[in-house]
Order: structure tokens, then C-alpha cells, then sequence
């Protein structure tokens, strides 16, 4: 294989680890209709009816977490999270891929895989006892809500991958298929 067929093929492979982000935060940013809604019934129930529930209250909690959580790959996917700017924004395209993959490799993964690896007990745990609300009348959920603590991490990881190999490829001057499709060349 060429290296321009071995270029062609990482971004194929950072195309299809980008669209898992895509689709996770397209999914999820749903859930953000779902938590406006059931706060204004909870709203409407408490100061309209006198009436509570501390399940729905639990349940908008359970969807903030799940939108954060799954969401954190689709926004670097789509380069959003905060950072300082003060330098990256004026570097050159190929000075940000450098950027990225350095902090990818040596910022990103380790948090991920220290996150993914110390948060396994802590949910097996949970599992191992299918833990519930504290609360009475709460959701007994709490043990699948945990369990989107090591995917985040591992939908993260999925991400700095594509990340990664988008980075290495501007560095060694492969052209992007579109501008879209490189995080590292796009402008703040």
C-alpha cells in the first residue's frame, strides 16, 4: 500500500470513529427536551398541584449526567471544550495538530484510562447489589447510571483516537478530505 492509500485509510478509520461520536451526541442531545419537560411538569406539579415527586426530580438528575457524560465525546469531536486559547487560535494548522496530539496522548488517554480503569469496582459494586435511590419513592437506577462513568471514558478514548490519527496525518501533510473533517485545522 502507498502512503497516500495508508493516509486515505487512517482517515477512513478516524471518519468512522468520529460518526460513533456524531451519533452518541445527536442521540443524547434529546434528552435535554426530556429534562425541559419533566422540570416543567415537576414545576407544575409542585407549585400548581402541591403534589411532588422525587422520582421525576431524581430523573432529570439521571438525564443532566447521561447529556454531560455522553456528550463530552461529540464536543471534542466538534472541538468545544473550554480551554485557553490565547496561543492555539493563532497557530498554524499543522502547530494545533501537534497540540492536540500531544495533549491527546499524553493529557486525554491517561485521564480516560485512569477514569475507565478506577471506575470498574465502583460500578461493579453498584451492580453487585443493584443499587437504588436514597431517597424513598427515588429511581432504582443509581447502578445503570454509573455504568455511563467507564463508557464515557471509552467513548472519549474512541475520540482522541480519531483525534490522534487527524493530527498525525496534518503533521505528515495529508490534506483533509473536507475542512470539516479535521478538528485540528479548524479555525475557533
Amino acid at each position: 500500500m502507498n502512503k497516500r492509500g495508508l493516509y486515505n485509510r487512517l482517515e477512513g478509520i478516524a471518519a468512522r470513529l468520529d460518526r460513533i461520536a456524531e451519533l452518541t451526541g445527536r442521540s443524547i442531545a434529546w434528552l435535554t427536551l426530556g429534562m425541559v419537560l419533566i422540570t416543567f411538569t415537576v414545576v407544575v406539579l409542585r407549585y400548581g398541584l402541591q403534589i411532588g415527586s422525587i422520582a421525576l426530580q431524581e430523573s432529570v438528575n439521571y438525564l443532566h449526567a447521561i447529556v454531560f457524560m455522553l456528550g463530552a465525546a461529540y464536543t471534542l469531536k466538534h472541538d468545544s471544550h473550554v480551554r485557553v486559547d490565547i496561543f492555539y487560535q493563532k497557530a498554524s494548522p499543522r502547530a494545533r495538530a501537534w497540540t492536540n496530539l500531544l495533549g491527546t496522548l499524553f493529557l486525554l488517554f491517561p485521564t480516560c484510562g485512569f477514569i475507565f480503569a478506577s471506575s470498574l469496582d465502583y460500578v461493579a459494586s453498584s451492580w453487585a447489589i443493584q443499587e437504588g435511590s436514597r431517597e424513598t419513592g427515588g429511581l432504582d437506577g443509581v447502578f445503570l447510571l454509573k455504568t455511563i462513568i467507564p463508557v464515557m471514558a471509552l467513548l472519549l478514548l474512541l475520540q482522541g483516537s480519531s483525534l490522534v490519527l487527524r493530527s498525525a496525518l496534518l503533521i505528515a501533510g495529508h490534506e483533509p478530505a473536507t475542512a470539516d473533517a479535521a478538528t485540528a485545522d479548524r479555525e475557533p
